[in-house]
């Protein structure tokens, strides 16, 4: 069967690659430990369960508006006006069946061919897929450990030129764990200004600072009209399976991304909707326990991780991974990924995974248990040593 041209330009996300791959050892009987997959490890909290039951019972199994039901963008916009420190209006919000579709429903209703869009290199990997399969030139910023990941807003300064219609950021990171200092945030606004280009601001680890608190580019004088806020309840709530994000979008963009709404997915399910409201609604003890957990299990990570021969890993200040050097190992990310997998029963991902500035480097979750953490590293050692 020959394919559409445009099938060529789309990439993948290798957790799940790499998931797939480990699933398969197990069932064979080889114990494998889980670090590669990038979600909590943490049920959805027992009062977010029994609200979408009652929800099933209650009639919501139907198609809703395709931006939300408006109870549920009211509960979003109190969230966001909260989180953000200024009023945001319900109007404003477009749920969405995850995160992902803020990206590619974004970059879709913005992007003609040709158009450059800046993104972080290492990054989410399906960032430059979306940008690719839209037409759009991907410009890598990328982000060096000697900066601890951190994006480096004077090079950015270098990559936006008059083709650039869209910069993506991300802090918390993905990969890296890093956070943008609010001085460098408030840099990139004035840039996304003068350059009078749009900013994706995916914030879906908002929730996890274990250092500092979050601070939003569009907070920052000038922007919220040409902000895209990306946030969502997967990572924070537990409730990646649930299949609930929603976009704070500019009022120029809400149509727009409510028609791409209606016409690919027409809405996100009702029931899972409810159980988004009353998560957002309800007191916030589960999810901050939660953090608090990632936060002593990134000290076991990070300083085991250090531990280990010819490794050096950053202290990550936010979301729930580890970037380490991998360097003077000897291996490329990619060998030392397989290894990994295949000889010391761990499953962890290559840095190349989130682009090609991850060579070097290794991404590791700290979603699991403290014993399984542990037990990760001591296989690790035993292996490298």
């Amino acid at each position: 069967m020959k394919l559409a041209k445009r099938m060529s330009r789309l990439g993948t996300e290798t957790a799940f690659e790499a998931l797939a791959a480990a699933r398969a050892l197990e069932a064979e009987g080889k114990s494998i430990i889980h670090l590669g997959i990038g979600e909590p490890d943490f049920d959805t909290p027992i009062h977010i369960r029994e609200a979408a039951k009652s929800a099933l019972d209650d009639g919501y199994t139907h198609y809703t508006p395709s931006p939300g039901l408006m109870d549920v963008r009211e509960a979003v916009a109190l969230h966001q006006s909260n989180s953000q420190g200024y009023p945001v209006s319900p109007e404003n919000i477009v749920i969405t069946p995850g995160g992902k579709p803020v990206m590619f429903f974004t970059i879709l209703a913005l992007i003609e061919n040709g158009d450059e869009v800046i993104y972080p290199n290492p990054g989410f990997p399906i960032y430059e897929s979306m940008i690719n399969f839209a037409g759009g030139t991907a410009i890598p910023w990328q982000l060096k450990e000697e900066n601890d990941f951190s994006a480096d807003v004077d090079s950015l300064v270098h990559l936006v030129s008059n083709k650039t219609k869209l910069i993506i950021i991300n802090s918390p990171n993905n990969p890296c764990g890093s956070v943008m200092p609010p001085e460098d945030i408030e840099r990139v606004a004035k840039i996304a200004k003068d350059a009078n280009v749009f900013v994706l601001s995916d914030e879906i680890y908002k929730d996890f600072y274990f250092e500092g608190q979050h601070v939003s580019i569009s907070q920052f004088e000038g922007m919220r009209d040409r902000t895209i806020i990306l946030d969502g309840l997967s990572k924070g709530y537990a409730m990646t399976g649930w299949r609930v994000g929603y976009g704070v979008f500019p009022n120029a963009l809400v149509e727009p991304i409510s028609r791409l709404m209606t016409n690919s997915v027409s809405c996100t399910a009702a029931f899972s909707q409810i159980a988004a409201a009353a998560a957002l609604n309800s007191n916030q003890e589960d999810a901050q326990a939660m953090v608090k957990e990632f936060k002593s299990r990134r000290d076991i990570m990070v300083s085991g991780l250090n531990s280990l021969p010819g490794i050096t890993c950053n202290n990550p200040k936010g979301a729930f991974y580890a970037f380490p050097n991998i360097t003077n190992t000897g291996m490329s990310s990619s060998d030392f990924e397989k290894r990994m997998l295949n000889d010391a029963g761990v499953s962890l991902l290559s840095g190349t995974a989130f682009g090609v500035m991850g060579e070097g480097y290794i991404r590791v979750t700290f979603a699991n248990s403290r014993e399984n953490l542990n037990e990760a590293l001591k296989r690790m050692k035993e292996f490298l040593k």
